[in-house]
Formats: C-alpha cells, sequence, structure tokens
C-alpha cells in the first residue's frame, strides 16, 4: 500500500484522491479507506524505513 501511494504521489495525483484508492488489508480496519492525514504520514517518512 506505502509503495503504491508513494508511486501516485509521484505521478502528481492529489493526496485525497490517493485515500480514496488505498484500503487497508489488515488490522481492525481492514477494509476500510485511510484518513488523508494518515496518507500524508505515510507520504512523510523515510522510504528507507529510517528515523
Amino acid at each position: 500500500m506505502v509503495a503504491y501511494a508513494r508511486s501516485l504521489r509521484a505521478n502528481g495525483v492529489p493526496v485525497p484522491q490517493i485515500a480514496q484508492k488505498l484500503v487497508i488489508t489488515s488490522g481492525k480496519n481492514k477494509g476500510q479507506r485511510p484518513s488523508v492525514a494518515t496518507v500524508y504520514r505515510i507520504l512523510a517518512e523515510d522510504p528507507d524505513g529510517a528515523e
């Protein structure tokens, strides 16, 4: 999901539209869409996973 979100963003897709295209695949929110804020957090994280 993260890689897909990053590729959409790299292609110029606005974050609200990215959030509409994503679906959470595990956990208590499985099957739901992430919030726009969550997508911004995902995109802001270091792609290597290091903080």
